[in-house]
């Protein structure tokens, strides 16, 4: 549809932020303990400036967010919830 073209078929949800700062080093590291210890969320690096921006995830609903964010939780005690615009789901 026109109206998925305009937003690359992205849709509002939820992502958990796990890093931010600005040091693009730290924040590919986090990244990649992020991917090798939870292979299936998908990981995502954005830069706002100054800072580089971790997020993990696509969730319809804050609660689905929560649910991956307590199991995460121990791993990176910092994360926390954000709205985003989220790839949707390849059902």
């Amino acid at each position: 549809s026109e109206y998925h073209r305009k937003t690359d078929g992205e849709i509002d949800g939820y992502r958990i932020k796990i890093h931010f700062g600005i040091d693009k080093t730290v924040a590919r590291d986090v990244k990649q303990k992020f991917s090798a210890r939870y292979g299936d969320i998908p990981s995502y690096e954005d830069y706002k400036q100054p800072n580089f921006v971790i997020v993990v995830g696509d969730f319809k609903t804050r609660l689905d967010a929560f649910e991956t964010f307590k199991k995460i939780q121990s791993d990176f005690p910092n994360a926390f919830i954000v709205k985003s615009k989220v790839k949707p789901a390849k059902l």
